[in-house]
């Protein structure tokens, strides 16, 4: 699609402020038509604040929109649907308890009488997922679906009520390396039948796969619109973070292991349908290296990082974390293990790594909230806590520096610095982390990687679970990899190949 095409959305001189931050200032959009259009930019660049501006959440101060040449007032979500935008948020809007199609259904039933109407709709949707690609088994609960068939469904959900502009915030975020191929297939079919897509990401080798323009917002400005055909990975990186930025490994010598701090014998796990999830795997960690697990997620490496930390105790098996042993019948707890020096950043820092409820005060003391220093017997230390998290921001640079705030206002990338500040400033010994830059911005990526870095170098044992093969290059000096539930494959860094590690992810070479 060229530059000549119609606008589908245009977007002048939006402002928006939430109390004393301009989340957006001046901001001034245009998406053509039938064109997939990346929005990206740092956490707390305005990129989600000017989505939700345009689907009617929030109203903004001042500015304009026209969507297919008209000029559109929106002031809620009806407004959008009704003129055409749909939206699809990082954390998906489905009821677990219902079918996919009455979520799809809930809240646009096109008859009265219930029977006439799930007819209809599944009429339609059927239709849809003939045309589209997008195929869901309507009568599964949601609950009972994959995390990419979930997706799938929420797009279904706003292409039945007619979106023609479909907004999709981080849509790869949870999503393994196969569903994300899947899915930009469906959305270039989508883009060749005219629908037109914004797609807000952190991932830049995405929007040069996928996406036909580029805009850059960086501190609530637009700083760069561009064609993909002009753009690069590096120069959309300075762009968005106002410098240079190293994401690869860094060169240099090989950091020498020492004594072993972990080992891990023979584990094996069953989940309560009695599916083995884990199957004899046995490893060790030496102070001073960082071991990656690779591996297509569900292989086995949750479960692994759930009986490193204490939270699952296998059917069998055997630990040993800083010369203390634990058997399956008398198994370490997360209590225990933090006494131990050893500290766990989960995959999932919604379920598992904060409350959300909590303020980051809380949150950033949650777990070691008896330590001396946050309690005093039954009474805790509030001022030493707000002080403690104080500066576990500035030196994390967690934004806005605001230790009351709640947890859940904070964006995505901000909350798991938040988490990599409460585990790693307590200097532990052994460091587990989970997914460490899942759904962050490129800037905050790179602070990650020298972090865990630094933790190597100062002598930790540092396991990291990805599903990105490219974080597990760059930050590992050992690669392990998974394959239904078992280890395939464990290489040095150096003997490590994208093509190669494919091949022991997928099971076809060990």
């Amino acid at each position: 699609m060229t530059e000549a095409a119609p606008l589908a959305v245009h977007m002048r001189g939006i402002h928006k402020r939430f109390g004393a931050v301009n989340a957006n200032v001046d901001v001034s959009l245009t998406v053509r038509a039938g064109t997939v259009h990346g929005l990206v930019g740092e956490n707390g660049a305005g990129k989600s604040t000017l989505m939700s501006v345009l689907y009617g959440f929030y109203q903004a101060e001042a500015g304009a929109i026209s969507v297919f040449g008209q000029e559109a007032e929106i002031l809620n979500a009806d407004d959008a649907i009704a003129r055409g935008i749909g939206m699809v948020h990082q954390h998906f809007m489905l009821v677990d308890t219902l079918s996919a199609l009455e979520n799809v259904m809930l809240g646009a039933e096109p008859h009265w009488l219930l029977q006439r109407a799930t007819a209809q709709v599944r009429g339609k949707l059927e239709a849809l997922m003939q045309s589209t690609g997008l195929h869901v088994q309507l009568d599964a609960l949601v609950a009972d679906l994959p995390v990419g068939d979930r997706q799938r469904l929420e797009i279904l959900k706003t292409l039945y009520r007619g979106a023609k502009v479909l907004i999709l915030d981080e849509p790869t975020a949870v999503l393994t390396p196969q569903e994300t191929l899947q899915l930009f297939a469906v959305l270039k079919g989508l883009r060749d039948q005219g629908t037109t897509i914004i797609l807000i990401t952190h991932k830049l080798k995405e929007v040069m796969g996928l996406c036909d323009f580029v805009t850059v917002m960086r501190a609530g400005r637009v700083v760069q619109e561009l064609p993909i055909a002009s753009a690069s990975i590096e120069g959309l990186a300075e762009s968005m973070v106002g410098r240079k930025v190293h994401m690869g490994r860094v060169e240099g010598a090989i950091h020498p292991s020492g004594e072993v701090l972990l080992r891990a014998g023979k584990l094996a796990v069953r989940d309560a349908l009695q599916v083995q999830r884990l199957s004899g795997v046995s490893l060790q960690l030496r102070a001073g290296e960082i071991v990656g697990i690779a591996g297509v997620s569900g292989n086995g490496q949750s479960e692994l990082l759930d009986v490193l930390s204490g939270l699952l105790t296998p059917s069998e098996g055997e630990l040993s974390v800083c010369g203390q042993a634990f058997t399956a019948s008398h198994w370490l707890d997360p209590q225990t293990a933090r006494s131990l020096g050893l500290a766990h950043v989960p995959e999932d820092r919604h379920a598992r790594a904060l409350v959300m409820d909590f303020g980051a005060w809380e949150s950033a003391v949650l777990g070691y909230e008896n330590l001396p220093a946050y309690s005093h017997g039954p009474w805790m230390r509030v001022d030493a806590m707000h002080q403690a998290t104080a500066d576990m921001m500035e030196r994390f640079d967690v934004r806005p520096r605001d230790s009351a705030l709640l947890s859940s206002k904070f964006s995505g990338g901000n909350q798991q610095k938040l988490v990599l500040a409460r585990e790693l400033g307590q200097a532990p010994k052994v460091l587990l982390v989970g997914q460490p830059t899942r759904g962050v911005d490129i800037g905050a990526i790179e602070f990650i990687y020298s972090q865990l870095r630094a933790m190597r170098d100062a002598g930790c044992a540092v396991l990291v679970v990805s599903s990105e093969l490219d974080e597990i290059l760059a930050l590992s000096d050992r690669v392990i990899v998974m394959n239904q539930g078992r280890i395939a494959g464990e290489l040095a860094i150096a003997d490590c190949t994208e093509a190669g590690l494919g091949l022991l992810m997928t099971g076809a070479s060990q």
